[in-house]
């Protein structure tokens, strides 16, 4: 959970406990070579070797940890177009018996863009022969303000409109080298399949390989197969500073956002190594490099996540933040081959972009999904509780229930908290009880307090054995609230990044989407200081429902306590500012909870008034009858 999530969980604890606690007494670079681009209006023009100075990498990248890797000196690498020039002179290793063969004319390259559409059930993709790259990845059954979620989320251009976005890009070198942007030729085996070839040379070497990158995608699922493989007629190093070459994914996952914040939009890099799930800490505009062997890597939103699952080779991984021209903020990964020297090599990852939730997750655990993998535990990816996820997830089916009950998330909410009041109200009997123990106790209390004022260990001594005497203990009143802290993380937790509250309605022209805070007059501009964007009334019925809470659950000894007045006027209203922006599901939660123990303290109030014990009275020096004088 962010900052202000732990806030205010940390503040309301405070608020529940203080209140209790106070009545009875008064919270890379690989500087790859520049592959050849295209130029001019859609013209693929021959390729010439860049110096290994090259420039800036994929995504803008520089100066990063991977700096320090060194190795041989970096190679250019050109592709091979129709009307290159074929080598005179040079020929190929042919085996182990140092034969040497002509290079094989390269087959003819296309001149221009071509897209390639894929539409399923789940997800509509476009792929670019740009590259083999994929620029489109939209979630059919998710809207972004009324258009379908994109999972490459586009930047802005400087005229205020878009700019594409490329993913899975791939560079000769590590995550600082520029990646490929040749026009491939395209082939499609089957309406789910689709490769990209070119054929590539290594200046200064006589060797070519073919580089393909081939996209397998299923019909109902929101995982795709990606295979990346090269092949040429003898073997060629691979190396470009120990990297052979570097996939990479971003720049940004979707829906839109204006901004990084716990109440609406969150990112987390995550790791599985060796069967932990692992939040690696990136800085803002800055990369990181992962070292182990991981299962899976990704990058983790409130309500969507993109998620890789390489092969068995050891490869690389980096995380990066760095600033992208036109977004609020970018995250990316990067996967590095290793540097290799073969003939030929098939490299295949499995990514996953779509919804962070149980249902879509857990496929990749059971094995019920197209592609057949299972023990990927991606479920771990949703988990943000940590070891309340137990509790979470019980409360996720209750929630769940009462919705199939009653097909309305707002009303599921309203009857989830009733439950948890009713089922917990044993405990905050118990603890009013022991409150109004306590408060008959006082006056002995004070006595104790005054006689032995100068004696702290008498004090102590003289207390213990008066809650002995009494069968009381001065901490059970505090217990039964301890229990149930887990309980409301559980349920802050629950509300504020539950995947089925995403757009879900309560109250037609008041509260759309209980992900979202309701508005009812939207400002032009942000208030100053504040920030605030509309008026909201949700924080305001929070408001007095606590402050009403307040004056019906105080004491009479409380009334003229100026400590007390604090307590129950100026932490509302920090709690209100608090919570002004936060989804209004969980001002729902809120609001209920308050009512609900308001009415649940108005009946003890009254059981409690018909059984309050006898308030013990100061003990008094005994009266001892004057002596009688002796008659002489």
């Amino acid at each position: 959970m962010e900052k202000q999530t732990i806030l205010a969980i940390v503040l309301s604890s405070l608020v529940i406990f203080g209140w209790f606690a106070i009545q009875p007494k008064l919270f890379p670079p690989s500087q790859a070579p520049e592959t050849e681009q295209s130029s001019g209006a859609g013209q693929a023009g021959p390729p010439s070797p860049v110096a290994s100075g090259g420039g800036g990498g994929a995504g803008g990248d520089s100066g990063s940890a991977a700096d320090s890797v060194e190795g041989p000196p970096v190679r250019a690498v050109e592709a091979v177009t129709a009307d290159a020039e074929a080598a005179p002179a040079e020929g190929r290793s042919s085996g182990d018996n140092g034969a040497q063969e002509e290079i094989p004319e390269p087959p003819a390259v296309p001149e221009t863009e071509e897209r390639i559409l894929i539409d399923t059930e789940l997800i509509r993709v476009a792929l670019s022969s740009l590259g083999g790259d994929m620029v489109s990845y939209q979630l059919k059954e998710h809207d972004d303000k009324g258009e379908l979620v994109e999972m490459i989320l586009p930047a802005r251009n400087e005229e205020g409109g878009f700019r594409e976005s490329h993913a899975f890009t791939l560079a000769f070198g590590g995550p600082e080298a520029p990646p490929v942007r040749s026009y491939f030729q395209v082939s499609q085996p089957d309406p789910l399949t689709v490769e990209f070839t070119r054929d590539f040379t290594l200046t200064g070497s006589p060797g070519t390989f073919t580089l393909t990158k081939r996209y397998e995608f299923k019909p109902d699922e929101y995982m795709f197969q990606l295979t990346v493989s090269t092949k040429s007629s003898s073997a060629i190093a691979f190396n470009f500073n120990n990297a052979a070459y570097t996939l990479g994914f971003g720049p940004q996952i979707g829906p839109r956002f204006e901004s990084l914040d716990q109440r609406y939009e969150t990112r987390h890099y995550y790791t599985l190594i060796n069967g932990k799930r692992r939040e690696e800490k990136v800085g803002e505009n800055s990369q990181k490099i992962i070292d182990s062997r991981f299962t899976w890597a990704g990058i983790a939103g409130k309500y969507f996540t993109a998620m890789v699952v390489p092969d068995g080779t050891l490869y690389g991984l980096a995380f990066s933040s760095k600033n992208e021209p036109g977004l609020p903020a970018a995250s990316r990964f990067y996967l590095i081959r290793p540097a290799m020297d073969s003939a030929g090599s098939s490299d295949v990852f499995h990514f996953y972009l779509g919804p962070k939730n149980q249902e879509n997750l857990g496929r990749y655990d059971t094995g019920n999904n197209g592609f057949k993998l299972r023990d990927l535990e991606f479920t771990k990816a949703a988990s943000t509780s940590g070891f309340l996820s137990p509790l979470e997830a019980l409360l996720k089916l209750l929630l769940q229930f009462f919705y199939r009950l009653i097909p309305n998330y707002g009303v599921a909410i309203i009857l989830l908290t009733l439950l948890v009041k009713i089922l917990l109200f044993p405990l905050t009997k118990k603890s009013s009880e022991m409150s109004v123990k306590m408060q008959a106790l006082t006056p002995k209390i004070k006595e104790l307090q005054e006689k032995y004022r100068d004696n702290p260990a008498k004090l102590n001594a003289e207390m213990g054995a008066l809650y002995k005497k009494e069968g009381h203990n001065p901490l059970s009143g505090c217990l039964p609230l301890l229990i149930q802290m887990p309980i409301l993380f559980a349920m802050y937790n629950l509300f504020n990044t539950h995947f089925d509250l995403r757009g879900a309605m309560f109250l037609p022209g008041w509260i759309p989407d209980l992900s979202l805070p309701e508005s009812v007059w939207d400002f032009a501009h942000p208030l100053p200081l504040l920030g605030w964007t509309g008026l909201r009334l949700l924080p305001f019925i929070y408001l007095g429902s606590q402050l009403l809470y307040g004056l019906a659950t105080r004491t009479p000894d409380q009334q003229g306590n100026p400590s007390m007045k604090m307590f129950m006027y100026a932490m509302p209203i920090m709690f209100f500012f608090i919570l002004y922006n936060v989804p209004s599901g969980l001002l729902v939660f809120w609001i209920m909870s308050n009512l609900f123990t308001l009415v649940q303290q108005i009946i003890l109030n009254k059981y409690l008034a018909a059984h309050r014990p006898v308030p013990a009275e100061p003990s008094k020096p005994p009266v001892i009858a004057p002596r009688r004088k002796k008659r002489r």
